[in-house]
């Protein structure tokens, strides 16, 4: 590397410091316009990073893990049954939850104990295995029926006794989703893309008896 030095007998230039103080300014002004206009984009309509707190998610998402949560798929693409979505409370917009898609819009979703059963718009009736449950974490004590509007979605936490979600303050609306966590990053012992992503398969869709869905009640609880 080479340095140019100035001769130790020269005279101060002021002038040519308060040019350097200037450009300084200049330059870091610059920079931080630029990153703003990199950043801010990227941060509202593209990705962001989100810190799972609480643990509705358990054992899928810990808490105090660190997400980046894609923004914009969701912008071309409807959220799909078995997907993890981070989205703004309902009840209180300013909080974000994390949860899992359960039941599509125009859907009949119907919780009996740890059963959950859909009925698609088409008319077919399955029963959801969940393996992402861990035993211990089910819920025995619920009895909902509900089917949902054109736009509204029915989310769950995959610690059915330790979330509040859909059974307790109802559908989710689409307008409230902000997207599905691309990346786990910490802790590094569980990094990993799309984590907690589920696709049912017919492995995973037990078809319903002819005995008809249960009605108990009408809304979600």
């Amino acid at each position: 590397m080479s340095f140019i030095m100035e001769p130790s007998s020269a005279a101060p230039q002021p002038e040519q410091v308060e040019e350097k103080g200037e450009s300084f300014w200049k330059e870091l002004i610059k920079f931080t316009l630029i990153a703003v206009l990199i950043v801010v984009p990227i941060r509202t309509f593209i990705a962001q990073p989100f810190i799972v707190s609480g643990a509705s998610m358990d054992p899928t998402f810990w808490d105090g893990e660190y997400l980046i949560v894609d923004e914009i798929s969701y912008r071309f693409q409807e959220p799909q049954r078995g997907e993890v979505i981070i989205f703004r409370y309902p009840e209180d917009p300013s909080k974000f939850f994390i949860k899992r898609v359960i039941g599509l819009p125009e859907e009949t979703v119907t919780i009996f104990g740890d059963t959950v059963k859909v009925k698609t718009v088409s008319g077919e009736e399955f029963e959801l295995e969940e393996p992402y449950i861990e035993e211990s974490r089910r819920s025995n004590y619920d009895n909902i029926t509900i089917t949902l509007e054109k736009d509204q979605f029915y989310v769950l936490g995959d610690n059915r006794i330790g979330s509040s979600d859909s059974r307790r303050w109802g559908p989710l609306p689409r307008e409230n989703i902000v997207g599905r966590p691309f990346a786990r990053l910490l802790p590094p012992s569980q990094i990993a893309l799309f984590p907690g992503r589920h696709t049912y398969n017919d492995a995973s869709l037990t078809r319903a008896s002819s005995t008809p869905l249960n009605h108990a009640t009408s809304s979600a609880q």
